[in-house]
């Protein structure tokens, strides 16, 4: 008989998030759901109760709060013992839409491209506060995660870490070939110099020197953010060898986040984290998977795939 698989979903209260905890139940996979806001993760879980799915239950995590990620791992400890999928989920944009019918109007991300930043100022705005939460969510805090659950993780017989990440995030939206470099240069590659990187970042941030030194100047902190993330990934697979570490792009999806634009329903975008979360053992580890499909991480191959994917070939 197959062992019961065990999955935390961070950010599951809604949108993708969501989707993924019910297709993961509907896969049997017994899932802790978990979001910030107890009241709104309560009533998740108990709209997948509704729908037939009984065994998703909630507990409440902030990922930017230690003590809350603590909580957590204690419970999934006491509680179970083991953990066999970790699905990152939970981000932050690090931007306001000041103008949100112009924004849907002009296409919402699709027209959000660094020939145009000078015309969106009217439609978005990325404050340096916004962004350096950004950056601590998406990246700093889970990394924390992570690391909190790999204990539990190296209990199980089939353990999968799956980063939820970004198109934007890939290397080929950066133009400071340095840091392009080192990002891809994953056999040297160092988390403290990760970590160099993303202040140097906000430092050229702050006093407004993005441009002069390469870095995005669209959606920047999400963008470095993830970029970051997708870097950690790879660390991770090498540094866990019994692990399947993987990050994966859902798609352009209707979601909050997006401010209800793209061409995805959250449930299309669920089923590429859903499907590297149940990648059989000998699987991929280290790799970005752009919905369903592997991606490359170098800058010209992922150029034409891109073009191949958005012209249906």
């Amino acid at each position: 008989m197959e062992e019961q698989r065990y999955a935390v979903v961070t950010g599951g209260n809604k949108g993708i998030g969501f989707e993924i905890c019910r297709q993961l139940a509907t896969n049997g996979v017994k899932v802790i759901l978990t979001s910030r806001n107890q009241s709104r993760g309560e009533e998740a879980v108990k709209k997948l109760s509704e729908s037939g799915l009984s065994d998703a239950v909630f507990h409440q995590l902030d990922i930017n709060d230690p003590s809350s990620i603590a909580c957590l791992a204690k419970f999934v400890q006491t509680q179970i013992g083991k953990l066999d999928i970790l699905i990152n989920n939970a981000a932050e944009d690090g931007l306001v839409i000041l103008d949100v019918k112009e924004f849907r109007d002009g296409g919402g991300f699709l027209q959000v491209v660094d020939e145009k930043a000078h015309l969106l100022s009217n439609i978005i705005e990325e404050p340096y506060e916004l962004g350096e939460k950004c950056l601590k969510t998406n990246y700093y805090a889970t990394k924390k995660v992570t690391e909190s659950f790999i204990p539990l993780l190296k209990l199980s017989k089939s353990p999968r870490v799956v980063n939820v990440t970004s198109g934007y995030g890939h290397l080929y939206w950066f133009h400071n070939e340095k840091f392009i470099e080192e990002l891809q240069d994953i056999d040297n590659l160092t988390e403290e110099r990760i970590d160099e990187i993303i202040q140097w970042f906000l430092s050229d941030f702050k006093v407004g020197k993005l441009k002069e030194n390469g870095w995005p100047l669209t959606v920047s902190a999400y963008k470095v953010s993830k970029a970051a993330l997708n870097a950690y990934t790879r660390l991770m697979a090498r540094k866990h060898q019994n692990i399947l570490v993987n990050c994966v792009h859902p798609g352009y999806v209707i979601t909050d986040m997006t401010y209800q634009t793209g061409p995805l329903t959250a449930e299309e975008g669920a089923k590429g984290p859903v499907m590297v979360a149940l990648l059989p053992d000998n699987g991929p580890s280290g790799v970005y998977f752009h919905q369903t499909k592997i991606a490359p991480f170098s800058i010209p191959e992922f150029a034409s795939f891109v073009k191949a994917f958005y012209e249906g070939k």
